[in-house]
Formats: structure tokens, C-alpha cells, sequence
């Protein structure tokens, strides 16, 4: 009998370990595709891309610093140890809960393009679009100046303090992670060749590898710098003149006058709310507001009975994203030059109005749009404290490492983010002089009957907005923690029209990520959508989550970066 039922019994188990992953028998709580706990304390909570930024949060909070101390702290730190995804050179937006008086803020940190660059410019340069790297997509860099509005508008300790844990890292050096290594690596090809750019990143000629010690003493005088003469260092001091210098050699229009009039804006969060969850966004030039008409979309379906590992589920998600993303492309732009309807856009009857175009089979009456919106590289962190304060911090120079203008000495690549423009005259997003372009790098925030619930982030160009809702959707309709949401296998459509000019005519592609079955897949297939393998663009998120029944955190990180949350 037991012969006989032997090949049975290989059958059976062969069959089980091919459907389920190893992990489901091994661990004891959670979902099979969790990649660990959530962490849980109560005097402070981080949540970064880098253990090494992480640390630094927590010695700041544990020092007498806040969250937004925290936060600057950590982002200096990632500026050195991954500068793959961000830097003083790129931009930033925050997202402040201020626990004192219980309100939410935004920061909009971004810079604008040069005053002297017009359209004309580009067009007498026979450009159709605005290329990737070199002098030409250089806008401000906005992230110093939303560090110090951060800090003397929340913050409790000196910047010389919340900077000195990076520049020590920056003088001594840190150990280079696998997955940095990875996209330094890739980064030489297309940046070696401007000036300053090897000087700084390629001592050796080359990149460092995984395991190698890293020294950027530029970035420590930079950041020296900016402890001892504070902001002004950077847009109006020798930081800003050495830009200035650097930018004219390279034949760019970036100026010291461009840099000595940036300016911050503090902005109000918008938001929609989706079954009991209050989601904040800000609003554009960022793309925001897209997380928000895709979860108004999707407020009319009943997302649990469906199953998250169903065809039904993902066919009407990705539809809902490309009627987002149609609008995304059409009126997401800089406000101080367009009007934006953001309250339309986001509004019940809008959604109700749209959502009948969702049909049972893909529609295809668009074309693909710029896969590189994708690769976006970014960081996101946010940290928590015991007065009550959470920061949703994003921050990036776009394309990983920026433009490859490296201005010698200063130890940071200066950012790409104008390639984001249109050169179409008319459009909403279209160049223009001292314009702010379409960002694509977005916090969020989640409220629940006006209190703090969910700070948190996803990193990765168009993924964003499509992350974010599924963040929310996993745990309000799927009913998932905090580490399960962010872990769980992601849906990633790619091919939408975008603020660039491109328009979607063909449907897209439909990327899932391993953990969604073959059936899912087919069934897809058979309603019309194209199927593709997606490598590393399902982005990277770090989240605290508020629990009111203990007064204390909840941290996660995911395991598709490096991070790490932890807390005291």
C-alpha cells in the first residue's frame, strides 16, 4: 500500500511546492510572500532605503531631535550612501503630520528651470524633446532649501548637528550595499564622460563594488558648508557660484541668479477618502493626484469579493490607471502657469462619470508612452516621534544619478528633472522659462477620522501613484498589515500617455510581479492585454503606521531595496 501511494505522494508535494513559495511553510505568522515582521515601538519610529540612514534617525531622535530632524538627518545621510536615487543636487516634497496641533502640511521643494532657456532655445537646437542628460534638463535643485524650511519651521536641533552624522560617513567612508553597487554599475556607461563626474564617483576609474569602501570628501565640504552658513551656502554663497561657474564650462543655462531666487512653497494637501481612509497627496506639479483618481475609480467595486490574485481585480485596476494617467498627461503641470482641476479631477461625479468606460476587455485607444518615466530613480523615508510627529519625505535627483553634471569639488550630481517638460507648444506641461516641470516623486499620508494613521511612500517615476493606491488598497479591501501591503506582489501597467507628449494608442503592458498565478496571467491575456517581465520597476516603500489603542508605531520596509525600519 505504501509502495503504490509513494508516487502519489511525490505528486502531491511536488505540486505544492511549486504553487506556494518555500516561505509559507517556514514562517510562522504572515503571509507567504511577507519578508518579515512588522516593527513595533513607542518613542520613535524610521523607516528608510539605507540600515546606515535608519540608524542615523533613530540616534537624532534618541539625541533630542524630532521627526523632522530625523528625517533631514537620514536624507543627508542617503544623499552619500545611495546616490543612485537622490542628493543635494535633485528635488524634494514632504508631507508633515505636526503632532502639537494636529494638522497636515506639504512642502513643495522643487526647482525651476532656467530664466534663460526658452523654448526657442530648443527649438533652434532642432530638439524634439529635451534629452536625459548633460547641461540642458539641469533645474534647480530644490532639496537644501526644503531641508531648512523643514527645520526652522518644525525642527528643534541646529543643522550642524542633523548634518554631522553624514559628513562623518562622508570623510571615513561607508561600505557600498549590493543593490547600490548594482545601479552605480549602470550609471558609468552614460555619466563617466562629463567632467567632474569620475573625479567624484570613479576615483579608481571605476565604480566601487558591492562591499568596498566609499569616500565622497566633496560631499562632506558641501555639507561643512551648509552647517556652518546655512542655506544661503548653497543658492546665493560658494556653492551656488561654483554651480554658476561649473554649468557656463558645460555650455548649460543654469545661473547663480536661477539658484539665488528658488523659493519653497508650502502647500495644503489634498485628498479623497475611500472607505473609512482619508488618503493626502500633494497636489501638482507632482502626479499626486493620480493615487487619488484611481482609488475613486475603484471605490465603486466591491475589490474583496473579486480577490487580489484574479483577473478580474488586476483588469480593472490597470483600467482604472489609465483613465488617471489620460489626465495625468493632459492637466498635470506647474499651477503657477496653468490652472490645474485638481477638485474635479478628484471629485465623486468625476469618477462615477468616468468609471463607465471601464469595460470587460482592455482598451486600446492609446499609445505607448516613455518607459524611462519608470527609472526614475528616488529615495523615500519617513520617521515618527514621541511628540507625535510624522514626516512623509521623498526626494530625488530623477533619472538615479541626475544629469552627470558634477560640479568639481562639491561631492553631487546636479539633477534631470527638466527632461520632464514638453517642447509641444500649448500643452499644460510645455517648457517655459523659471517653470517648475511635471514631478513625478510623491509622499502621501493616510488619515482615519482626522487622526494620523499611515505615513508613507513608494519610490519609482510612473509606479508611484499606482503603488500608493495599492498600498491602501491592500489593507483597507484585502485587510494585510503594514509589512504584508507593501511586500505583496505588485501590478505595474506601463504605456500610458504622458506629460512629455506621448500618447498611449496600443493598450500598454501589463507587468505582475512574481506570487500572481499563471491563471491570473492567462485570463489577462484572453481580455486583451499584453504581458510582459518587468526587472526592478515595481519601486521600493517604506510606511509608519500610527496605532491610537497604545500610542505607538508600526514600522515596514520592504525587501525590494536595501532598507530597514526600526525604532526605540
Amino acid at each position: 500500500m505504501w509502495t503504490r501511494s509513494r508516487p502519489l505522494l511525490a505528486s502531491l508535494v511536488l505540486t505544492l511546492s511549486c504553487a506556494i513559495p518555500a516561505s509559507a511553510f517556514d514562517r510562522v505568522t504572515g503571509a507567504p510572500f511577507a519578508s518579515r515582521s512588522p516593527v513595533y515601538a513607542e518613542q520613535g519610529m524610521a523607516a528608510t532605503s539605507q540600515p546606515l540612514a535608519t540608524q542615523v534617525a533613530l540616534d537624532i531622535l534618541q539625541s533630542g531631535g524630532n521627526a523632522i530632524d530625523a528625517a533631514i538627518a537620514a536624507n543627508a545621510v542617503l544623499g552619500l550612501v545611495e546616490p543612485t536615487g537622490c542628493g543635494i543636487g535633485g528635488d524634494l516634497f514632504a508631507i508633515v503630520w505636526d503632532g502639537e496641533t494636529q494638522t497636515l502640511h506639504g512642502l513643495n521643494a522643487s526647482g525651476r528651470s532656467p530664466k534663460s532657456l526658452t523654448l526657442d532655445t530648443f527649438k533652434e537646437m532642432g530638439l524634439e524633446r529635451i534629452p536625459p542628460y548633460g547641461p540642458l534638463p539641469v533645474s534647480v535643485p530644490g532639496a537644501v532649501d526644503g531641508w531648512f524650511e523643514l527645520s526652522e519651521r518644525f525642527g528643534k536641533l541646529p543643522m550642524s548637528q542633523l548634518l554631522k552624522p553624514a559628513i562623518d560617513y562622508a570623510e571615513r567612508g561607508f561600505i557600498v550595499s549590493d543593490l547600490i553597487a548594482y545601479y552605480l554599475e549602470r550609471s558609468a556607461p552614460r555619466l563617466g564622460k562629463y567632467d567632474g563626474f569620475a573625479e567624484t564617483f570613479m576615483p579608481d576609474g571605476r565604480m566601487p563594488a558591492a562591499g568596498e569602501r566609499f569616500r565622497n570628501p566633496g560631499l562632506a565640504y558641501s555639507y561643512k558648508l551648509l552647517a556652518r552658513e546655512g542655506r544661503d551656502a548653497f543658492y546665493r554663497g560658494e556653492i551656488a557660484r561654483r554651480i554658476d561657474e561649473y554649468m557656463k564650462a558645460q555650455g548649460g543655462y543654469l545661473s547663480y541668479d536661477d539658484l539665488a531666487s528658488h523659493r519653497s512653497e508650502w502647500v495644503d494637501p489634498v485628498s479623497v477618502d475611500y472607505r473609512g481612509v482619508t488618503l493626502w497627496e500633494l497636489p501638482p506639479p507632482g502626479q499626486g493626484i493620480a493615487a487619488l483618481q484611481i482609488l475613486k475609480l475603484l471605490e465603486g467595486y466591491d475589490l474583496a469579493a473579486m480577490g487580489r490574485d484574479s483577473a478580474e481585480f488586476v483588469h480593472t485596476f490597470v483600467e482604472a490607471k489609465k483613465l488617471a494617467f489620460a489626465d495625468r498627461a493632459k492637466f498635470y503641470a506647474d499651477p503657477a502657469f496653468v490652472e490645474v482641476p485638481v477638485a474635479e479631477l478628484i471629485s465623486t461625479e468625476y469618477a462615477e462619470a468616468r468609471r463607465s468606460e471601464i469595460g470587460p476587455t482592455a482598451a486600446k485607444a492609446v499609445e505607448p508612452g516613455n518607459p524611462a518615466l519608470l527609472h526614475g530613480d528616488t529615495i523615500y523615508l519617513t520617521t515618527a516621534d514621541r511628540y507625535g510627529n510624522m514626516v512623509s519625505l521623498i526626494q530625488s535627483n530623477y533619472r538615479g544619478m541626475g544629469s552627470g553634471m558634477t560640479p568639481p569639488g562639491l561631492g553631487f550630481v546636479l539633477q534631470d528633472r527638466g527632461e520632464l517638460f514638453t517642447l509641444t507648444p500649448g500643452e499644460a506641461n510645455t517648457y517655459a522659462p523659471g517653470k517648475r516641470p511635471f514631478h513625478t516623486i510623491i509622499p502621501a499620508f493616510a488619515t482615519r477620522d482626522g487622526k494620523p494613521w499611515l505615513s508613507f511612500g513608494v519610490m519609482g517615476g510612473a509606479t508611484q501613484p499606482q503603488a500608493h493606491a495599492q498600498i491602501i488598497i491592500n489593507m483597507v479591501d484585502f485587510g494585510m498589515n503594514l509589512q504584508e501591503a507593501g511586500d505583496a506582489p505588485r501590478i505595474l501597467h506601463t504605456g500610458s500617455s504622458q506629460p512629455t507628449g506621448e500618447v498611449m494608442r496600443d493598450g500598454g503592458v501589463v507587468s505582475l510581479e512574481s506570487g500572481f498565478s499563471y491563471h491570473t496571467r492567462r485570463e489577462l491575456m484572453k481580455r486583451g492585454h499584453v504581458m510582459q517581465e518587468n526587472l526592478g520597476g515595481y519601486g521600493g516603500y517604506q510606511a509608519i503606521e500610527f496605532n491610537p489603542a497604545t500610542n505607538s508605531y508600526i514600522g515596514a520596509s520592504e525587501s525590494r531595496k536595501d532598507g530597514q525600519a526600526a525604532g526605540y
